[in-house]
């Protein structure tokens, strides 16, 4: 698969009049292909949507990169996370918590050292996430 997809994918997540199932349609597709290729440019397009305070592309791009990358994507997630969005994250919090349970020994050496980060509210949300380590 090449990245035209998840270009439109972006086109869509920056329009506020996009079909929302459409946009859905095509995460979940690009998500089945499992193209694992595609992660540095999705992780690139959460800092964009990070930066632009864009917390739908935030949910969504952080539900195709956890689908995608599997726990180890855990400390790009937390620190997306971290950023108050003025949103409630549902969506990202459910993805953060599945990949810590899916795998705690993972988890627990990704996330631990975030624990201590300078960053105050990323140490706190990756203290959250450990939590949920069963």
């Amino acid at each position: 698969m090449t990245d035209d997809r998840v270009t439109r994918l972006v086109e869509m997540l920056d329009d506020l009049d996009a079909d929302l199932d459409e946009t859905i349609a095509l995460a979940d597709a690009i998500a089945a292909d499992g193209d694992q290729a595609l992660l540095p440019r999705l992780e690139s397009e959460l800092d964009r949507a990070v930066a632009d305070h864009n917390s739908y592309a935030r949910e969504l791009l952080g539900g195709l990169i956890a689908a995608l990358g599997g726990p180890a994507q855990l400390p790009l997630l937390v620190r997306a996370s971290a950023v108050d969005l003025g949103d409630d994250e549902d969506g990202l919090a459910g993805e953060i918590v599945a990949l810590v349970q899916a795998d705690p020994q993972t988890a627990q050496r990704l996330l631990q050292p975030l624990t201590a980060a300078d960053d105050l509210t990323l140490a706190n949300r990756a203290d959250w996430a450990l939590r949920f380590v069963p």
